[in-house]
This record gives structure tokens, sequence and C-alpha cells, in this order.
């Protein structure tokens, strides 16, 4: 039977529930349990592949193709595992399960309601996810009090009456905040925060404590006595350096104790590559400077999985990777060697719409031009082959449908007949709505031998890739690229997947996402090469 660890937060968001549920993870796993996780998010929307990256950060995409919230980018990265659209559900989708059966007679006339229907709903998906695990970690979104995680709160309740005491467990995150004008560390909003669980009906087993200030013994006890928890299971978080530290502070912290004597088994992590990864991040030999060129810098976490895709590059390679945030549209205004300037490498991320696209192009041909080490990704990709064809071939109108659906030369097009991941065929137009109409999750491809794809990726017949993207290459452009010095390095059901140039020391482009396959223990091939060629001595 399936044990599961409920991870909630209190008195503020950002707390770090993710990395706190990822950690566990990551320590359960390296004891020899085959872990899981689930995110639940309390947001009404069916997913997020709609919202702005401004408004929410990166949309991370799983394998089979579901978008979701860049926890799960997290918990793959941890867990160095493939997850599944089982493995994220929102509100929206709720709702939209219990509607949809009741329209279709399921509930046999019943008035449909929050409890039982809509929790019974959230307790088969929690149930679902678990599958053969032998533990599942659930994430619940949102802070304690918050109006829509209740229902949330009331099927974790339920799950507990209907197993073993011994097989669910409450993790609870709450911040101690310092008050710089008294001097000390405050735990009554966590003694509230508690109040409000135990008033739901759930009694935390674990409090993890998020302090910028080390929590003394006497603290612990008073926390560990008002909330009603045994004081070793008082784990204090305080900040890390990097995120793939915490696990081995928790370890640090006594949390092995809590959870050995609450699960009755016996939990002995093997940490030693992952610690050894850590002090390669924290204590590198060698440094790097990459600019990231794109347009969502308010938020950087629209590019999570990028920027830790870096991280785990440079763990490997020991090498610091110092990120260069450069602002497509800055570039636009005050010229591309102002933004950019001397960088040991230059990679142009992806997004949608025409804003700042003239000066990440601009980049681009900066970066072929000076020989710079360059990676595109998705939209990166595309508007490398538009910045070739306008300024090598000569075709000073080509352009995307996306930017411009009446040009000449549409080097980038919108494929309105595809096979899908299913390998069903789905039809797309520029009117179709825009959530869930685009190329999703993992396609194959194959690199082309000799190519700087292949170098990256091996002697492999067959390679997975994760897309987000609505648009793809022309290939009716292939042979005229191709006779210029632009390759097409790798394609996919007749797509084209990537491309780089024969006359550049390291110029590559590819339509996939690699970033969303890279782990701490499990680089990204063509992410891994990027970061050493741009170590290379110039």
């Amino acid at each position: 039977m399936s044990k599961f660890i409920f991870v909630t937060g209190g008195v503020l968001s950002s707390l770090g529930k993710g990395i706190t549920a990822s950690s566990i993870a990551t320590i359960l796993k390296q004891s020899g349990f085959k872990v899981s996780m689930l995110k639940i998010d309390p947001y009404i929307n069916v997913d997020p592949g709609t919202m702005s990256p401004l408004e929410h950060g990166e949309v991370f995409v799983t394998a089979d193709g579901a978008e979701t919230d860049l926890d799960l980018g997290n918990y793959e990265r941890f867990l160095d595992r493939n997850l599944t659209r089982q493995n994220s559900f929102t509100t929206g989708q709720v709702y939209q399960s219990v509607i949809k059966r009741e329209r279709e007679g399921g509930y046999l006339g019943k008035t449909i309601q929050v409890v039982p229907h809509i929790v019974d709903e959230i307790k088969d998906r929690i149930f679902t996810a678990a599958d053969d695990n032998d533990f599942l970690i659930i994430e619940i979104g949102g802070t304690v009090g918050d109006i829509e995680s209740l229902p949330f709160l009331e099927a974790i309740r339920s799950i507990r009456h209907e197993l073993p005491k011994s097989n669910t467990m409450n993790i609870h995150v709450s911040l101690v905040p310092f008050i710089k004008a008294a001097g000390e560390l405050k735990t009554k909003p966590t003694q509230h925060s508690v109040q409000e669980l135990r008033r739901i009906g759930i009694t935390p087993h674990m409090l993890v404590c998020r302090t910028e200030q080390e929590l003394p013994k006497s603290l612990k006890d008073k926390l560990a006595l008002s909330c009603d928890i045994d004081r070793n299971a008082v784990i204090e978080a305080g900040d890390a350096k990097s995120i793939y530290q915490v696990p081995l502070h928790y370890i640090k912290e006594g949390i092995l104790t809590p959870l050995s004597e609450h699960f009755n088994i016996k939990i002995k992590p093997n940490m030693e590559n992952w610690d050894r990864l850590v002090k390669n991040i924290l204590v590198p030999l060698d440094e790097v400077t990459i600019a990231i060129v794109g347009k969502y810098m308010e938020l950087k976490e629209s590019y999570k999985s990028l920027v830790e895709s870096l991280i785990h590059a440079g763990a490997h390679l020991n090498t610091k990777i110092n990120i260069h945030w450069c602002d497509s549209e800055r570039i636009e205004d005050l010229g591309v060697y102002e933004i950019v300037g001397n960088v040991d490498a230059i990679l142009v991320a992806g997004g949608f719409g025409a804003r700042g696209v003239q000066g990440k192009l601009e980049a681009i041909k900066y970066a072929r031009e000076n020989n710079i080490t360059f990676l595109g990704i998705c939209l990166g990709m595309q508007l490398s082959v538009i910045e070739y064809a306008r300024n090598v071939l000569g075709l000073e109108d080509a352009n995307s449908i996306e930017f411009d659906e009446n040009t000449s030369n549409p080097i980038i097009y919108l494929i309105e007949e595809f096979i899908n991941q299913s390998g069903n065929k789905e039809l797309r137009t520029t009117k179709s709505p825009l959530g869930g109409t685009m190329r999703l999750g993992e396609y194959p491809f194959i690199p082309v031998k000799g190519t700087k794809l292949q170098k990256a990726y091996g002697d492999v017949k067959e390679y997975m890739e994760r897309h987000r993207h609505r648009y793809e290459a022309n290939p009716k452009y292939k042979e005229s690229l191709e006779k210029a010095g632009m390759i097409v390095s790798a394609e996919s059901n007749g797509l084209i997947e990537a491309v780089e140039l024969k006359d550049h020391p390291w110029f590559v482009g590819v339509q996939f996402h690699p970033e969303f396959t890279s782990r701490l223990e499990t680089p990204n091939p063509i992410i891994l090469d990027f970061v050493k060629q741009a170590n290379k001595p110039k």
C-alpha cells in the first residue's frame, strides 16, 4: 500500500513548499523507495497553458504533453524521472470532470455538492497518482486559509480516516519571521496557521520552519509544544545558496528520524553523488558568462527550467554559470553590443508574439557574425532561420506568419494538419483556440551524422525531446538554406527539429525545449555541450 505525505503551506506563499516536497522525495528515493509526486493547484484555469509567463512563471510540459505548473519541473529535476498529466491537477480540471459526469447522468439524479462529489473526485485523482509507488508526496497549492484550497484540505482530512495512521503524514511549511525592530524571531504566525489547519481537522505531524535566522532550541521547543508536534519533527529551513542543498540541510536537521518513526521504516539515503554535484555548484573550478536573451525579464521564473538546466550542466563540468539577462526590447532601443556585450555564449529563449522579436534577431546576427557560441530554443531556433534567410539568402521579407500572415516568404509557417503525440491527426488554424492546440510533449528525432547535434547526443538511433509550440520551420526552404551553409541537423516526421551553421564554431538551434528534460544527476546533452563550448578557450 502506498504511503502519502501531504505538504501544506502557511502564513504566505512562495515559502518553498515545492522545494521542501522535492527534497523529501529525493531523500526517500535515494533511500531506495519508489517515489512519485503530485501538485494540486487551486486556480480555476484548466491548466496554466494560456497564462502569461509574467502572471504565473514558466509553463512546464510533461513527456505526455500536459501543460503544468513549474513545480512539476522541480519534481522531475530532483527525482530524475518523468512525470505525467496524472501528477498535476487544478480546481478547473476537478470541476470540469464532475460537471461532465453530471451532464452524462453519472450521478443518478443526485444533487452535486462540494462534499462529497468534488472531494471524492480529488481523492480519486490522488489515489490514481499513487499507482504502485511506495510514496506519493502531494503539494497543496496556495496557503492555509485560502477559500480555494478548502476542498483539497477536506480531501486529505478524509483520506487520513480511510488509511492506516502510519500511511499518511501531514507536513506544514510555515514562516517564522525575524522582526528587526524587536530583534527576535516570532512564532505567532506559525501558531495561528497550525490552529487554522487543526480547525479544519488536520493536525500536522511535522513543521518545516522557513526562517532567515537560525532557530534556537528554545523556539523549536515552544513551537513543538504550542503546535502539538514532536520536538524532533520541528525542522529549520533556512535560506540556501542552491536549492539542491536543501535535501542535505534537512538531513543535517534530523529529518530522517521523524520520517522513520512515523512510517516505521528505515530511511538511509545515499547522497554521495548528490553531495558532489552540489559542491561543484557552490565551489566550481571554472566559470562562464552566458547571455539569456528573452522578453519576460520582469519575472525570472519565466525561464526557471532553462536556468536550472544550465546549473545542471555547470555542476557536471565543475563550472559556475554567470547569467547575463538581456531584455530583447532593450536591445531594440540601445543596440545589441550595449546590452549583450562581451559574453562567452548567447542563448535566445522561446516565447510567443511579436514583441521583442527584432531584438532577438539582432542578438542572433551578433552571435553568427562574431563566432560566439549560440543556442536558440524554440522561437530562438525559428528566428535563427529567419535571420539567416534575410541576411544570407537575401530574402528581406522572410518572416513567420505568427508575426506577418501575409509575408511572401513564410520561413516559419503554421502546419494545419499533423500527427500528434498519440498518433492521431490534428487540425489547427490561426483561429484555433490558444489552449491545447500546440505541438506538446515528447517527439522523436534522429540527429544527422557528423553534426554538432549528433556529437552532443552521441550514437543514439532515436532521441526524445519535449515541445511546446504552434509554428514550424518551413521545409520548402530547406534546400536553399543548406546550399548557403545552414544545416538541418534533425527532423521529426518531416518537421525540422534542429539547425546549425557549417562555418561557425558552435551555432545550434532546436525546435524542442531541451531544458524540460534536464536534471541535476542527468543534464540534457545539447545544453551540456553548449556550456562546454562556452567554456572553451577563445
